[in-house]
């Protein structure tokens, strides 16, 4: 498998992905001068918006007919780790989803008067550049390190944010998984980097290109693959490595962290871009683990979700539900399978992401979204509950929404190397439907509590304007799923191939 290169400054006349990821930082650095609360949410609105036009202006210069690493920037190597950057089909849409979504989170902190508005946008901004710069790393130790810097601004989301008594607790849980997969993670990187030393008795090398070239021996490949494999599956998170996630979505902010956790799949990311590439033999080795942690999570997430009252709470337990179904699709091994489980990535960072505004914009109306507090929604907030509604069956797979297509995928790469995974797919499905409209049906309808007459009103202006966005790209790439796939199949046709010809 090799990755031919289109440098950036041949293609767009300037280093666009060092500048998408310092543009960010660089408005958190005026946000630092500016005081007032209506200047600071100038600034940062005005930054985000940027972000996404730059965002916006490489996707549409990308060339989507082919496999190679466009936009690159690479530096020279100082002790085997150089500044390489580049995009293919494989993490292209995650980098103006990761735009959208700050600019989103943005607008909702100042539109619901988030307190210390300036700083809460400083940490945003700061956790937006470390993902952005993780999605378009090519080489691993600078990937360790934007995955590791992250950390920081999310603690001071969690403690200075959070809605929960236990949101010190909660934010320290999630340090210490994140901290222990990165130790792992950076185990297997340096092994890798010691193994293209040794293979070419040259110096040590992280980038995935030449990590690529050399190969990693098959005696080898076992262990490197699961000292990587544990460090993306606790930031996934993969059954049974989810522990800290339930914690983190109900003490933490409701907006803000929770919708790039839920939002931004940097761990599964991270299985497609390095694990399965680099160790393809262990990957069909070991399929049959990924498989069944798969249709374990599937399964138990979806089903402890049905039993949730708290939205919050659900909706964590249904992002563990949903990273399985994505397991069942990466680690089909197949084409098909490799599609429908990246397309889900991007559509349940769509639809993830849009169900936790959903529980903030009914927080800041009624409280904690509990349902015991709710109920007739329909009567007091008719467009808060077609919000819900739609972006809920967005997360079912509704024909015609963004979700119908990528579970359709994952299910024909899950047949394909086995009807197990693609019933545990499908049953995935079936259960998404029950405690998704289930919730529907007992918060949004019927006899209206108290609580619901005196408090609840329905969509604000700029509320209204965070649902259009994420209805728009749900009915977008629902309805024009084609381009989509069409922009990663020449990358993930290459990275099927390279599987299918290392697969005992």
């Amino acid at each position: 498998m090799s990755l031919d290169e289109v440098l950036a400054v041949d293609q767009v006349g300037f280093p666009i992905l060092s500048v998408l990821i310092a543009w960010p930082l660089a408005t958190a650095g005026v946000l630092l001068l500016v005081r007032g609360r209506r200047p600071a949410a100038v600034v940062a609105t005005t930054g985000a918006a940027i972000e996404v036009v730059l965002a916006g202006f490489m996707a549409l210069r990308f060339n989507g007919g082919v496999a190679d690493v466009q936009f690159v920037e690479r530096s020279a190597p100082v002790l085997g780790v150089s500044w390489h950057l580049g995009v293919d089909g494989v993490n292209l849409l995650f980098v103006p989803l990761t735009a959208i979504l700050g600019l989103l989170v943005v607008v909702y902190a100042v539109s619901t008067g988030t307190s210390r508005v300036g700083y809460y946008a400083m940490a945003i901004l700061a956790l937006q550049a470390a993902m952005i710069g993780a999605f378009v790393a090519l080489d691993l130790v600078v990937f360790w390190f934007f995955f590791v810097i992250e950390l920081v601004p999310s603690w001071f989301l969690i403690t200075r944010w959070g809605t929960g008594p236990l949101r010190r607790r909660a934010a320290l849980e999630y340090v210490s998984f994140m901290g222990v997969g990165a130790v792992l993670m950076l185990a297997g990187i340096l092994l890798l980097g010691r193994n293209v030393a040794a293979t070419t008795g040259g110096s040590y090398s992280f980038e995935l290109a030449r990590l690529l070239e050399v190969g990693v021996p098959a005696d080898q490949q076992t262990l490197v693959f699961f000292l990587l494999f544990l460090g993306f599956a606790v930031k996934a998170p993969i059954f049974p490595f989810h522990t800290w996630l339930p914690k983190v979505l109900e003490h933490g902010p409701v907006v803000g962290l929770s919708v790039f956790l839920v939002g931004v799949k940097l761990g599964t990311y991270g299985l497609i871009r390095f694990v399965i590439p680099l160790m393809p033999e262990a990957a069909s080795d070991w399929f049959w683990l990924m498989a069944l942690l798969g249709s374990t999570g599937t399964v138990y997430g979806a089903l402890l979700a049905l039993g949730q009252t708290n939205l919050r709470r659900m909706l964590a337990f249904a992002s563990l539900a949903h990273m399985g179904v994505v397991m069942l699709g990466i680690f089909s091994l197949n084409l098909d399978g490799f599609e429908g489980g990246l397309l889900q990535m991007v559509n349940l960072g769509i639809v993830g992401a849009g169900l936790f505004f959903v529980a903030g914009f009914l927080t800041t109306r009624v409280g904690p979204p509990e349902l015991g507090a709710l109920g007739g929604l329909i009567h007091h907030a008719p467009l808060l509950t077609g919000a819900f509604l739609v972006i809920a069956l967005a997360g079912i797979g509704l024909p015609g929404t963004n979700g119908f297509n990528g579970e359709h995928l994952v299910m024909l790469g899950a047949y394909e190397r086995s009807w197990v995974m693609a019933l545990a797919a499908g049953l995935g499905v079936f259960l998404t439907a029950a405690y998704s409209l289930s919730y529907f049906v007992r918060g949004f309808m019927g006899e209206a509590r108290p609580a619901v007459v005196d408090g609840v009103y329905d969509l604000t202006t700029s509320e209204r304007g965070i649902v259009v966005v994420l209805v728009g790209l749900i009915f977008w790439i629902g309805l024009g799923t084609g381009p989509f796939i069409q922009t990663m199949r020449p990358s993930l046709t290459e990275l099927s191939e390279h599987v299918e010809v290392t697969r005992p």
